[in-house]
């Protein structure tokens, strides 16, 4: 794999940025949820709760892919 200047390669570096996204993002999906909550819709609430496990789901994958790549040698000299 091609390492860019940060010193990882374009994949690792793609999942980095997403598991980052999808943890900023679920964390700011608690205040969705409390808002709507407040405005008395708890449909809307669910549906911010769902939104939320998914990008949790997805920062876990990320996760994952990232200590297999770390592990083979192809993710560049930042995470080996």
């Amino acid at each position: 794999m091609a390492t860019g200047e940060t010193g990882f390669d374009d994949v690792s570096f793609d999942l980095i940025s997403l598991q980052y996204h999808s943890l900023k993002a679920g964390h700011d999906y608690g205040q969705y949820v409390r808002d709507a909550r407040n405005a008395g819709r708890e449909d809307i609430a669910t549906f911010f709760e769902q939104v939320m496990a998914q990008d949790s789901e997805r920062a876990q994958r990320c996760h994952e892919f990232l200590r297999e790549l770390s592990g083979s040698g192809d993710s560049g000299p930042a995470l080996t």
